[in-house]
This record gives C-alpha cells, structure tokens and sequence, in this order.
C-alpha cells in the first residue's frame, strides 16, 4: 500500500475519531469511583440467579397473608423466603391491601423485607410506591395537588419544595423510591391521565420536571440523603397523545415531534440527575416502547451517557405477547424487552420471569453482557441511596412528618394553582354577609379534590380517609359561617358504582334551595378515576350536571361554576349561563380551604391554565397548533372551516388585579447561533389588589424549512407586585432553544426572523446564520 495513501487513511480516521469524542457527551450523572468500585466488587461475586433476581420487581400483594384483614396486614414468612430467599427478587412495589399505611406500618413492613433481603442475599431490596402528590400511600402525610394543577401555578420553586415535601414523608416510612414526576404530554383532552402530568406542553414539563428531580433526590444523584427519595421519569414517552384517546393505546408520533417535544421532559430530568425511567405502556406506529431498542438504549443510555436504571411499567413484557402481539410468549416476550434496554420487570405477580431470562442467558438469547449492564444500574441506585448502609428507617427521625410547616406549603400550591376563568362584573370576590348555596356533586367530597392515586389506586377511599380535611362546603361553612352557608347537591355521584355514575338527580330540591340565597356555587366535574379505569366516550360534562347549572340559571340569582375535574370536559352550552368560572382541577386535601379563601379575597388568583380547553369535541387542539389548523378562508371561494375552537387558551387565568405590559426589549435583536438572549419587559400592577402574574415568552418562527408551530412558550417568571407596583422582568433563552428537528431528524437553527411575545408586547428579532447539530441533543 502507498504510505502517503495510509497515513492519510489514518489522520481521516483520528479526525473521525476526535469527532466523535468531541460530540459523546459527559455522563448525565457524573461518576463516582468509589460507588463503581463497588458496583464491580458486588457484580464479581454474583451468581446468575442473583443477578437475575435483582432485575425482577414483584407486587407486595405476593408476599402477603391471605388469612388476615385488611386492618391487619402481615407478611406471609413462607413467600418471603421464597421470593427473596430462592429467587432472590430485589424489588417490591405497591401499597399493600390497596390502602395507605401508616408510616409506622410501613417502617415495619420494609424492616422486614430488608432484614430478609440482607440476610439471604446481602443486598438490600428497593421498594417503590407510586406517591405522586405527596406521599399519597401514606396515612397522615401532606398531599400536595396533582402534578396539573402544579404546572398552573407556573411556580418552580412550589415544585421543588412539594417534591422536597413528598420525599420526606415518603422516606419517613423507610421507602427509597417514588414513581414520580410524570412527565407525558397531556396535549389529549380525552385521555384520563391528563391530570398527573404538567400539561401539554414541552417547556413546561421540562421546567417543572427538573425542580421535582432536584426536590425528590437533592442537588447530588451520587448520594441522595436520608430525607430524599430517587426520582422515576414517567412514561418514557409519547404517552399522552393515543390516536383513541384511551390509556394504554397505540400513538402515531412523528420523529420529529418524538424528538423535539416527547423526549424534552425526560432530557431535562435525566440532566437533573434522575436515577431511573419508567416506560410508556403503550406503542408508536406500531412499535411498543417495552421492545423499543433505539429509544431506550441508543437515545436514553448511549446518547446521554446515562447510567440510570430503566423499568417497566405493570405487567408490560406480558403484554408484549398478550397484548401487543409481537413475541409468541413471554420468553420471547423476555427476550425482547432485556435485549431493547429493560433493567428491571414489574413482573408483578410472578417469578417465572428469572426462570425464562435465566434459560435465555444459558441458551446465549441474552448475553451476559446485557445482563452485567442491567445489574450494575440496579445496584448503582441502590448505593446511591445508601441502602447498603442504611436500608430502612426510624420514624422518629422524622419530625415534619404531616407538619403545619408542610400543610402550609401544599395550602399555598392549592392557592395558586387554581384558574379564574370568568369573572363577569367582577362578582367575585364574594361580598360580606350574603347567603351561599353549596350545590352540585363535587361540594362536599374529598375524593373529588383528590383524584387517583390517592390512599388507594382510584382514589375512592379519600372520603374516609380524609375525613379530617375539608370538603368544599366544609371549608365555606368555616370561612363565611355556618348561617351563610345552605347546601342541598342537585346531583350526586354513586358510592359504590363506577367513577362516573350519578344518582337520580334531584335537581328541583338544589332550585328550591336557591330561593333562600344570594349566590349560587355550583360544584361540577368528575369523580376521582385513574389510569384505563377513566377512559370515557363522551367528553361532553355529564347531562344531569349540565342539567343542574341550566336549572340554576333559570332562578335569576348570580352563578359561580367550580370546575373540580382532571381533564376538560365541555360545557360550552352553559359556560355563558355563569357570572364566574372557577377551575380547580384537583387540588388535594387543602383545596376546599384554599378555593374558599380566594373566592372570600382572602387570597388573589394567579394560577393559568397548563392546556388548552377545548370547546368542541371535534376541535381538540394544543396552543401550539400549525397555521394551517387556523384559517377560516382559503384565496377565493372555497370556504376553508378550520377555525381553532377554544374555550380557554394554554396560559390564561384572571386575577382580582389587572397587570400591564411594556417596553419589551432584547439585547441582541440580531443574534448567532451560539448567542445567549436577555428579554426584558416592564410589567405593572395597575389594579386595586396585590397580586402574582406569570410572565410567559412565546416565541413564533416566522418562516423554516418545516411549517413551524403557531408559538411555543420559551421562558416564564411569577412575580408578585403590590398595587400600582412596577417590576422589570429578565427572562433569558439561548438561542439554540429556538432551534427545531428537521424532517432528517436532527436540531437545527435557520437564519431568518422571530416574533417573540409577553403579554401584549410583541417584538420581532433575527437569526443572522444557520446551524445544524451534529448530536441526538443540542450541543
């Protein structure tokens, strides 16, 4: 060969390979030696039966007696052993007997299992729970509102304390691991989770996931303290957006959108240090993510250098044979899942899984390989939590616990997470000294201000278990008196039916009722649901509630709707029959409280919404909608109907105050593409109240290689300004965030021009030149 040809051969080759360093990012969560030396010494000594044990997560409900009460669980001795002693399981999950615990019960259950995890394998086992606003499974403990009503504060740092909150009280009963936040893309009004995540869109996800990460796990993922908990990033991805609008079915998302919206939440946490992922349970385009190779491996793993531990969600390498129908059985099903990146199956209620994986191993279907990677990632997280040293705790060494301190927190998120929609004449807030009446089947219910996912899987226990806390009308008879205050409900949810069964109205007693009052609060919306359960077929409110506010109405007396719902459901043929509109979503245990303080003035209003709230059931859109899904003309006679139909926009919500905007202004009107952009915007109180505004910057490219999206929210700030008080608002972006994934399927920032607004000032800036990134992220 020509040694000329050779050594240029060679220097294309380190070009290459300096390249390709270059563009291989730093790992996600930095590594720590110590903990590696570790993670190879254990791995050393492992049998295959061990390792594959440690893979396996099984439901508590196997370990558990069947010969006692609910009242009076106990582990079954004899499973244990066979669980952690022969298959050597190394995680359990969920609440046992489907009832929240005390936190003493909970401390003595996983003393227990750790004592027997440590005994028989001497690793300790890792025990997660699904507290997701709050600790949730735990009697006593402060629940915060759902992640919606979260988003709608537009508040980071409520986030981050509610999750600081939730992981000290979770880990008060000894439990390391949470599956929380959920970071899907609620952009489908009819999909019944919309509830747990911070609505539809991507920014806002990402913001508020990060401050829950750095809240449940602290500032350092290599030694998460005795009151932190490890994060689980919930549903990797696209879960939010199934074509039917029914959980746990397929979606058709484009590489594109994957990339640019679905996959920002979950970046974002991973950065934050989050040391495990759940997966969606569903499939895109005909792929499940369980079997997903390039999305679990190539873009969470390789991609970001992440060292984290990915999960299934329940039952989901079944489903790959069951369901879904690409493998013929669970071996296969097995097979395809581990190879695809799982580390760990929520089996939950068999162990037939370490013996198939352990078959595929030995027949060389898994390579070892695969399995060293998933073990060390398990054992990885568990030296993070120091579990090795410390696996269960004492309650006593948790004092908060169901503090004042924390009430006062979860008190507050209720405050600002609720939306005032409508506030005709200002009638609100109420005047002193009128008569209310209480109506509709959400007035007096803890479990509709709950929703699931609390202290039990549907929430359907609240009522009992919550009977501390105050119900709507409860918490209005203590603030207006008990004199002021009448209530007869007009319609009432079933106890022991299905979610969205309703009695037999009995709306002329409400009616009848209303001739003794001033005002009429009428309490609408659902009853707590979770997951498949709450799929539905009609997104309309039901017809006895729209019933009852048409009812109302026909009275004369002022009306005042409270919406208590976890999504949005129409109402747009009785929307204008009301004075006010309140949306309370599900504010937890302290949203009776805090919507009668608002609506006293007590409080001022200042959450928005996170979504869009849809007007018509064929007219389900997101804010960020492309042009074309808003043009009602096209040039000449055609007569093109594609007006966006919205009843409220993402981002809206009133306040007792008004606010005024000016003077929005950038430092650098024309930028690179490697610049950093500082807007800043003059905003005043020019109302009669003291209140909080979220300032949002949308951004709106005018023209790209792609159809760009109407706007997309790319900064927001909350501030607090006295009346006539005015404040200078800073909000920065790189100009990378202005970027979009071309149709080859990578980032890139075209030259050309930006509107960018906040409130009502709108201003227009320029990219000077074009940059396309080389990496699966900006970087």
């Amino acid at each position: 060969m020509n040694h000329n040809i050779l050594l240029a051969a060679c220097l294309s080759c380190s070009v290459v390979l300096a390249a390709t360093a270059q563009n291989k990012p730093a790992p996600a969560i930095p590594r720590n030696s110590a903990i590696e030396q570790r993670v190879e010494s254990l791995l050393k000594k492992m049998s295959l039966d061990e390792k594959i044990g440690q893979m396996t997560e099984l439901t508590i409900d196997v370990i558990t007696r069947k010969d006692h009460p609910a009242s009076d669980f106990q582990l079954d001795e004899a499973m244990l052993d066979t669980v952690i002693g022969k298959y050597k399981v190394g995680s359990i999950l969920n609440v046992p007997d489907g009832i929240a615990q005390t936190p003493e019960k909970w401390q003595q259950i996983i003393t227990r299992i750790q004592q027997k995890s440590m005994e028989a394998i001497g690793i300790p086992c890792i025990y997660g729970v699904d507290q997701i606003h709050g600790a949730s499974y735990t009697q006593g403990a402060t629940f915060f509102p759902q992640g919606i009503n979260m988003a709608a504060t537009f508040n980071r740092a409520l986030v981050r304390e509610g999750a600081r909150i939730s992981a000290y009280e979770t880990k008060a009963g000894s439990i390391p691991w949470t599956y929380a936040p959920v970071l899907d893309l609620g952009r489908d009004a009819r999909w019944p989770r919309m509830w747990e995540n911070y609505g539809e869109d991507a920014y806002l996800n990402a913001q508020m996931g990060r401050q829950a990460v750095l809240g449940f796990q602290g500032d350092d993922p290599n030694h998460i303290g005795a009151h932190q908990v490890a994060a689980c990033l919930k549903h990797y991805m696209g879960y939010g957006v199934p074509v039917s609008g029914k959980d746990r079915t397929p979606s058709s998302i484009s590489p594109q959108e994957m990339r640019e919206k679905h996959f920002a939440p979950f970046l974002a946490g991973i950065r934050a240090g989050a040391l495990s992922v759940m997966v969606n349970s569903a499939m895109n385009n005909g792929m499940p993510f369980h079997a997903n190779y390039e999305l679990l491996t190539e873009w969470l793993k390789n991609d970001l250098q992440w060292d984290g531990l990915i999960v299934t969600d329940w039952a989901d390498i079944d489903n790959l044979y069951k369901r879904d129908r690409v493998a013929a059985d669970k071996k296969e099903a097995i097979k395809l899942a581990i190879n695809a990146g799982i580390d760990m199956s929520m089996d939950p209620y068999s162990w037939d899984f370490c013996i198939y994986l352990k078959q595929l191993v030995e027949e060389g279907a898994v390579k070892m390989s695969r399995i060293d990677d998933a073990v060390r990632r398990v054992l990885r997280m568990k030296l993070r939590l120091g579990l090795f040293e410390t696996p269960y705790y004492n309650v006593k060494e948790f004092p908060e616990f169901g503090s004042t301190a924390h009430a006062a927190a979860a008190r507050q998120a209720a405050t600002e997470s609720m939306v005032l929609l409508k506030n005709q004449g200002g009638i609100l807030p109420l005047p002193v000294g009128k008569k209310l009446l209480l109506t509709g089947p959400n007035a007096h219910s803890m479990r509709t201000l709950n929703g699931g996912w609390s202290y039990s899987w549907q929430g359907d226990k609240a009522d009992a278990c919550a009977a501390q806390y105050h119900t709507i009308l409860e918490a209005f008879t203590a603030r207006f008196g008990a004199e002021q205050i009448l209530y007869e409900p007009g319609v009432t949810y079933q106890a022991d039916g299905t979610w969205w069964e309703e009695n037999t109205p009995e709306i002329e007693k409400a009616v009848t009722a209303a001739a003794g009052a001033d005002y009429l609060v009428v309490c609408i919306g659902e009853n707590s649901y979770c997951e498949t359960p709450g799929n539905l077929t009609d997104l309309h409110l039901s017809a006895a509630q729209r019933d009852l506010v048409k009812a109302l109405a026909a009275t004369g007396k002022p009306l005042i709707l409270v919406l208590n719902e976890g999504r949005p459901r129409i109402l747009s043929d009785i929307e204008p029959l009301a004075a006010a509109v309140v949306h309370i979503m599900l504010p937890g245990n302290y949203g009776g409280e805090a919507l009668a303080a608002l609506l006293a003035g007590d409080a001022n209003f200042s959450g928005k919404l996170p979504f869009t709230y849809p007007k018509e059931i064929n007219s389900l859109v997101t804010y960020d909608y492309k042009p074309s899904e808003s043009r009602d003309r096209m040039e000449g006679a055609y007569n093109y109907d594609a007006v966006v139909s919205q009843q409220w926009a993402f981002g809206y919500g009133l306040s007792y105050t008004t606010f005024a905007y000016s003077n929005l202004r950038v430092d650098k009107p024309s930028f690179g593409a490697d610049d950093r952009l500082t807007f800043s915007v003059e905003v005043r109180n020019t109302g009669g109240f003291t209140g909080k505004e979220s300032v949002l910057l949308f951004s709106s490219d005018l023209v790209a290689s792609l159809t760009p999206d109407n706007r997309r929210l790319r900064a927001f700030e909350k501030i607090e300004l006295a009346p006539g008080e005015q404040r200078t608002v800073t909000l920065t972006l790189s100009a990378s965030d202005l970027a979009f994934v071309g149709h080859d399927g990578r980032w890139i920032l075209e030259a050309g021009d930006f509107r960018m607004q906040a409130g009502s000032e709108t201003l227009t800036i320029r990219c000077v030149e074009t940059k396309r990134y080389n990496g699966a992220v900006k970087e």
